[in-house]
């Protein structure tokens, strides 16, 4: 069970009201606990959340016209149509540079790598032939004795 605290229980309530069936399921245990416990804290939060509560409740809920409906529905239709392809040609041109930046970086690396790899082996193949010819080859102290 979470522990609930005095802030937490008052956002519960700012923002879900005094009505605990509108609390989250997975906080409602806890916070119906707390006020149980806290009465002079949770008492005057439920009482003010309740006021607010019935003043929303009696307020008339506003209703759109279909006139106004199908205003809004023509207007957003002539909008698509007018940004529709221009918008997304724009797009289309920002997708192409950004994929030929990555195109040319790819490549970029590959040339890097091949270039670097030739540097940095010569080295190790001149060290190879140099320590192997010292095991295939004769010393003077074997020659002359």
């Amino acid at each position: 069970m979470n522990v609930m605290t005095a802030e937490r229980f008052l956002a519960l309530v700012a923002a879900y009201g005094a009505d605990r069936r509108r609390w989250p399921q997975a906080e409602r245990p806890a916070a119906e606990a707390f006020a149980a416990a806290h009465p002079d804290l949770a008492a005057p939060a439920l009482a003010e959340a309740d006021a607010i509560d019935a003043l929303l409740h009696r307020s008339p809920t506003p209703q759109a016209s279909m006139a106004l409906r199908d205003r809004v529905i023509a207007a957003a239709a002539s909008a698509g149509d007018r940004v529709g392809r221009s918008g997304r040609q724009w797009i289309d041109r920002l997708t192409l540079v950004f994929g030929a930046g990555w195109a040319a970086a790819a490549c970029a690396g590959v040339v890097a790598g091949v270039m670097m790899t030739g540097h940095f082996t010569a080295d190790a193949q001149a060290d190879a032939v140099l320590y192997q010819a010292s095991l295939l080859g004769v010393d003077d102290t074997e020659v002359l004795g």
